[in-house]
């Protein structure tokens, strides 16, 4: 896959907010960005062409532009309003916890090997028996450049007792754990690694190549993120267009044209079939090589039709955003300049003004909420709040204040309120930590802090944007957030990670699902009934599969298994880089860029797959 455009450049330095007390989030030291890397999904930058590499692990791109002086504030009659900066702000401390980065009562500084701990770049121990251990990537070709993190075994298992949770672990290389479901293409062993939960025969969907659709063919790089399903279409974004497919494959049903190139699109679909997108103004030309992301789109993906359209100006002169998502019945579009939102029905509900002294990075949505990202003050030592919205008014309902030192935050859930941070991570993956979030009340409190631990647990966010997050699924029903361990295929291990499930009230390990022999298991997300849906992926011996996991057995039952014909196709589609749903027992993967040929071996690169049994 290609490497994403580079950033905008540098911004002035200077602007409002002196350096606050640090709280919960923040860094025991700055994260220092490889040169010269950007993540994906980071806008194009006027005046720079896209590059074409591979794309690398993700790292912060460049700053924003300084927010300019002045009172800030959209006016509403709710208070505090959307919009207005929040002086003070809810203490780091007001969750009664230690502030992230200082250590809690009876520990040793984060960083600092406790006694008996090995020292930075030993091997880590497992934390907790069969977990991940040295057995991890690291010195094979399909190393995710983790580096080794420093845990203590004897506080691992400690913490892992005290929670009532001992894992055992089998060495049948059948897959270790319960995989249910025996077919054509593989055999699994029975259970002996979960927390209740039995193994019920299942038969899995013995899948086929149903569909694939061609690469466009362009000149240069182009962003075509956006795949949907409903009922009875399949939606991806095209060049200059959004298409919809039959299910199982065929010529397009529906073409919804685009003036350009799609920026960013919303992964929530109303149970109406609306989402948004973010596109150019225009398509490329000799006078504008790279037109601006202005236009915010709602379509209507049962119908095929495109609603309404809505960009907001400032004097002559269109506001660019970065992302746009809908959530609460509001389409909301976030970035450097400020925020904009609108009803589903195309009225607008508020806009950036001149002169604030903070501006919406971005917005997360949902069924029911709307979460907006909000900074102020200097770039370089910004204030960032995570404020729950009424979708209709802007009104903030509640306000975690993240300490200062942390640049970006995504989003990870709004129901439950997850959030990542960033706070050292060094394996590409922009984020570190996620943060459960109490937003019952006006000023935000941590309930749990759950660590990816240098890679030792497995997800990835945008570097700069505040949804995105890949990799993950988060349970409402079981309050847990779901991690896919180091990948340990080039190891001798019975199963090459495993997925951990941890509790967001406490941030605590609480189970786990034992995945299968030489190919890595990732969380997509929930099925409509709440079950994490996770991908297996492809190898040489085994085209990619879909197990179910109970998320409070931890049992996991397979759904669907591809057919090893596909796998080098199949592998094309990394589960950190491209977009892969679920849905209906199809399994659909597609790209995020059009790129033109590289070589012979890219020729034949499809820009979307297909799979199911028809």
């Amino acid at each position: 896959m290609s490497q994403p455009p580079p950033p905008p450049n540098q911004p002035p330095q200077g602007g409002f907010g002196a350096p606050q007390e640090p709280g919960y989030g923040y860094p025991q030291q700055p994260p220092t960005p490889p040169p010269g890397q950007q993540g994906y999904g980071y806008p194009q930058a006027p005046g720079q062409p896209p590059q074409t590499p591979p794309p690398p692990p993700s790292a912060p791109p460049a700053p924003p532009q300084t927010p300019p002086q002045g009172a800030g504030g959209y006016g509403y009659p709710e208070q505090p309003a959307h919009g207005q900066p929040t002086q003070g702000g809810p203490s780091p401390y007001a969750s009664g916890q230690q502030p992230y980065g200082q250590p809690q009562y009876g520990q040793q500084p984060y960083g600092q090997p406790q006694f008996g701990q090995p020292q930075y770049g030993q091997p880590p121990q497992a934390q907790y028996p069969g977990g991940p251990g040295p057995g991890g990537p690291g010195g094979s070709g399909r190393s995710k450049q983790r580096m080794a993190i420093i845990v203590s075994a004897v506080v691992a298992v400690a913490l892992i007792i005290g929670g009532g949770i001992w894992f055992a672990t089998g060495d049948d290389d059948g897959g270790g754990s319960e995989a249910k479901g025996k077919d054509k293409q593989s055999s699994q062993g029975a259970s002996s690694g979960t927390t209740g939960g039995g193994d019920k025969p299942a038969k899995a969907v013995d899948a086929k190549l149903l569909n694939k659709i061609p690469m466009p063919k362009v000149s240069d790089q182009v962003t075509v993120e956006g795949m949907w399903t409903t009922d009875d279409t399949f939606v991806k974004a095209g060049v200059y267009k959004i298409v919809g497919y039959p299910l199982s494959g065929g010529d397009p049903k529906w073409t919804i044209p685009l003036d350009g190139a799609v920026c960013w699109s919303s992964d929530h679909l109303t149970k109406d079939g609306l989402t948004t997108v973010l596109y150019q103004e225009a398509k490329p030309s000799a006078k504008d090589k790279y037109p601006s992301c202005t236009e915010v789109g709602l379509l209507d993906l049962k119908n095929g039709k495109m609603l309404w359209h809505r960009n907001v100006k400032e004097g002559d002169e269109k506001i660019r955003f970065d992302e746009v998502t809908i959530g609460g019945g509001t389409v909301a579009a976030g970035g450097t300049s400020g925020g904009a939102a609108w009803s589903t029905s195309g009225q607008a509900l508020w806009k950036p003004k001149s002169g604030e002294q903070c501006s919406d990075d971005g917005y997360a949505g949902g069924e029911d909420k709307l979460v907006a990202v909000r900074r102020c003050g200097d770039y370089d030592n910004p204030q960032i709040q995570v404020q729950t919205l009424n979708p209709k008014t802007g009104a903030v309902k509640s306000a975690y204040k993240v300490s200062q030192g942390i640049d970006y935050v995504h989003v990870a859930s709004t129901d439950p309120l997850v959030i990542g941070l960033d706070a050292g991570d060094s394996t590409g993956s922009a984020v570190s930590d996620f943060l459960s979030i109490d937003d019952s009340a006006k000023t935000g409190k941590v309930l749990g802090k759950i660590g990816t631990e240098n890679g030792k647990y497995d997800a990835k966010c945008e570097s700069t944007n505040v949804e995105g997050c890949r990799k993950i699924a988060i349970s409402k029903s079981a309050n847990t957030l779901f991690l896919g361990s180091e990948d340990r295929t080039d190891s001798s291990a019975a199963t090459a990670n495993e997925v951990v499930a941890f509790d967001l009230k406490t941030g605590k390990p609480v189970g786990k699902t034992d995945g299968v022999k030489g190919a890595a298991l990732t969380p997509l997300g929930l099925d409509e009934d709440g079950s994490v849906l996770a991908y297996q992926e492809s190898t040489w011996e085994t085209g990619g599969a879909v197990w179910r996991i109970d998320p409070k057995s931890y049992a996991k039952t397979k759904l669907l298994q591809n057919p090893v014909a596909s796998h080098e196709m199949e592998q094309k589609f990394s589960p950190s880089y491209s977009e892969i749903i679920y849905s209906g027992e199809h399994l659909y993967m597609s790209d995020v860029y059009a790129s033109k040929p590289s070589g012979t071996y890219d020729q034949d690169d499809p820009l979307a797959i297909v799979f199911g049994a028809s």
